[in-house]
């Protein structure tokens, strides 16, 4: 086997793993449903996975993957900070639904815990990206000075409350434009914000 078709081939798997994890869950997969729905022998997809639990971590790895790629990608070409927040808010929240039957998946039999080493490595990638980009933002005057990193603990906090509100409450799931608005924006309106300030003071 040449390394482009076991490139291919590799990822025939992992497609056909996320249909199935997400019709079946974890529990109702079975390695030779992946098989059957990737149109790959049995012994194909163990030439790739040692377990299922081996190729459910590595689907995970992979969807996170993808995303830091998109990100980088997408926020790299952005030089304003208001945008790149928006962009970044807009792409992590929208990810979020597009990959829903997974999360679910994670959330209702494993827990959130699972697979934490590889969470809490893109979970500080990101939390890097904002913090530059609130960095640049307070430097360059469009941000209010504010502590970067407290404000990055806020929005990733943000995040991944929408992420366990799609497991535990899916009637509170927001709206990624107005989120970005009032992440952006506040509550007070402009006139009022002087006497906000003497509040928080």
């Amino acid at each position: 086997m040449n390394k482009r078709s076991g490139i291919n081939s590799k990822k025939r798997i992992l497609d056909a793993a996320l249909k199935v994890f997400s019709e079946y869950g974890y529990k109702g997969a079975s390695m030779r449903m992946i098989a059957s729905t990737a149109r790959i022998s049995i012994g194909g997809v163990y030439l790739y996975f040692a377990n299922k639990e081996e190729l459910y971590l590595t689907l995970i790895k992979e969807r996170l993957d993808d995303f830091s790629a998109q990100v980088k990608t997408s926020i790299s070409e952005i030089e304003d900070p208001v945008k790149a927040i928006s962009s970044f808010i807009m792409m992590y929240l929208e990810y979020a639904k597009t990959h829903k039957e997974l999360i679910l998946t994670q959330g209702r039999e494993h827990g959130f815990a699972f697979a934490i080493d590889i969470k809490r490595e893109f979970f500080k990638e990101q939390r890097g990206i904002i913090e530059g980009i609130v960095a640049r933002g307070i430097q360059s005057g469009v941000f209010t000075e504010c502590n970067a990193k407290e404000v990055t603990k806020i929005i990733m906090g943000t995040m991944r409350g929408f992420i366990l509100s799609i497991v535990v409450d899916p009637d509170n799931l927001f709206s990624p434009k107005e989120c970005c608005r009032l992440m952006l924006g506040g509550l007070l309106k402009r006139t009022n914000r002087a006497e906000g300030e003497k509040v928080r003071r």
